[in-house]
């Protein structure tokens, strides 16, 4: 018996950028063809304003939670060894989607935390399969051909806290597969021995993890096909085209520009295409909703072995460059073949639809009975093309800020956080700008600048003081959207950081405040250390 309920398939890679691909200006265009991507387009819907947050780890938290990473506390890129992650509390697509009734399945890079709480399978999904809990270059820290003059201690720590591919069901204990190297090696099952290093349970090589997750995906497929009257969904996640870019063997010189990065883009095509086509030889796309998109913008410090975006700035900053990312959805029949979107949506909104169209409401309460606030809206009329699109803002975060750096309402952008295109700090004198320094006179910032993304997407002129009395009301309408947003932590509040970032030195006038606040808590009864540990 067929379901009424739509099978989902949620593909996400790496870091890709918003001109790689061919729908963007990119591919063939830029020596590496997407044709399977170009066919996604031209059977779909392709966003042209569709937003992540700017890393990995707050993107794909955002995506999984529907909730701005400060209020998960998932606002930070997590490292090996640091455990902890996305808490227990926090729904995720998989467990909402569960509620209605799902099937869940996860493939590929997590990048939410290492205790067990956080991982896949305690969070909603039935199944996991060769999952990654790191960014990719996570993965040459212990490798001695990566990093051959590194203290012998610190490599070995690394190699001792860096999990490797896990594998598991809910309810169970997950297993690692094999580790993970910076190597063209696929040595999985069976004790290894390479560059001095042993790897008991097998070893496989970056360059060959992504065809794990491609073989994962095309398994549950099949098996999924064998149980038509149960909707399923399914999230792969590529760890293609994070840097450093090794492509599988195959696919080694295969693009026109015979770039890895270039390799790569074509390697991600290549398996999105066959995952896809498994989906049709099945008779499953017909009532599958098929999203794709990426994790965050270009990482374009790194370039070349970075993707590419026309906008400014990079992963890792306020600027349109590390938050606009392409995204693709398909449904034969329901979604129109070759349309255009260019509303304010993003991977936030992805909670709110996929829940809509399997019947599921968002839940009132976290998954241990506390209120809980979604910042995700039912983008379904724009898929459908039967309604407008109920989001008006979008919020842009680099860290741990509560208010955003960053906030666009309509089409006019506020940028209260000035960072250079790098993402670092500028102060005052803000050298935001690729074409150099030119004197302190020509780079005087002002606070905020204001552009008009549909006229100026790359925030090339700050129209705010050019054209100050005729532009003065934006920040009326965009001061309101960011009152409305900071009111929300008073009536729920965030959580706790999962991870900890570098901020700057601790100052003396730091250290004595917080001695003050100690001594006040002393005479009320509390013991607070001080950062020496004493």
């Amino acid at each position: 018996m067929a379901q009424s309920k739509p099978n989902i398939l949620f593909i996400v890679s790496d870091d890709t950028g918003y001109g790689d691909l061919g729908p963007y200006g990119g591919g063939e265009g830029r020596g590496m063809p997407t044709p399977n991507i170009d066919k996604m387009a031209a059977d779909g819907m392709t966003f042209f304003s569709f937003y992540a947050q700017p890393s990995c780890t707050p993107g794909r938290a955002a995506m999984q939670t529907g909730r701005i990473p400060n209020r998960s506390g998932m606002t930070t890129v997590a490292f090996q060894g640091q455990g902890g992650g996305l808490p227990a509390a926090e729904w995720t697509l998989a467990s909402v989607l569960k509620q209605g009734g799902y099937q869940t399945y996860f493939t590929g890079k997590w990048h939410l935390g290492e205790a067990d709480y956080a991982l896949p399978n305690a969070q909603g999904y039935d199944v996991m399969k060769y999952v990654g809990l790191y960014h990719l270059n996570a993965y040459t820290y212990g490798d001695p051909t990566w990093f051959p003059d590194m203290d012998p201690e610190l490599r070995a720590m690394f190699q001792k806290v860096t999990i490797g591919s896990l594998s598991g069901k809910a309810g169970e204990k997950a297993k690692e597969d094999f580790k993970i190297n910076g190597q063209y090696v696929n040595e999985p099952g069976k004790s290894v021995t390479l560059h001095g290093v042993t790897y008991p349970d097998g070893v496989v090589g970056i360059p060959f993890f992504d065809g794990y997750v491609e073989k994962a995906a095309l398994e549950f497929l099949d098996t999924a096909a064998k149980n038509p009257s149960k909707p399923f969904f399914i999230n792969v996640n590529f760890m293609k085209v994070h840097q450093p870019n090794m492509p599988a063997p195959e696919f080694e010189l295969k693009s026109l520009s015979k770039s890895k990065y270039a390799d790569s883009v074509v390697e991600l095509d290549t398996r999105i295409g066959r995952i896809m086509d498994k989906l049709r030889a099945l008779g499953l796309d017909k009532n599958t909703l098929v999203v794709y998109t990426t994790d965050n913008g270009a990482w374009q410090d790194v370039y070349p072995d970075a993707g590419y975006t026309p906008f400014r700035g990079t992963k890792g900053t306020v600027r349109e460059g590390g938050n606009r990312v392409p995204a693709i959805a398909i449904w034969p029949g329901k979604i129109k073949a070759a349309t255009k979107n260019h509303d304010i949506v993003g991977g936030l909104d992805l909670m709110a639809t996929f829940a809509a169209l399997g019947g599921v409401q968002l839940p009132k309460n976290d998954r241990e009975g506390k209120p809980i606030i979604f910042d995700s809206f039912d983008i379904s009329p724009v898929l459908f093309g039967s309604g407008k699109n109920p989001r008006k803002a979008w919020f842009y975060f680099t860290e741990n800020e509560l208010s955003p750096g960053a906030a666009r309402v309509g089409n006019y952008k506020a940028v209260f956080n000035l960072r250079g295109d790098d993402g670092q700090a500028t102060g005052g004198l803000a050298v935001d700008s690729n074409l150099g320094w030119k004197g302190a006179e020509k780079y005087v910032a002002t606070v905020p600048q204001i552009f008009d993304l549909w006229q100026d997407p790359q925030e090339r002129y700050d129209i705010f003081m050019n054209n100050y009395t005729e532009r003065t009301w934006t920040l009326v309408t965009i001061n309101a959207e960011v009152t409305k947003l900071v009111k929300t932590y008073l009536e729920y509040p965030p959580r706790k950081l999962q991870s900890e970032v570098y901020t700057g030195p601790i100052t003396l006038t730091q250290f004595q405040r917080l001695q003050s606040v100690r001594e006040q808590l002393k005479s009320q009864g509390f013991s607070l250390p001080l950062p020496t540990g004493n």
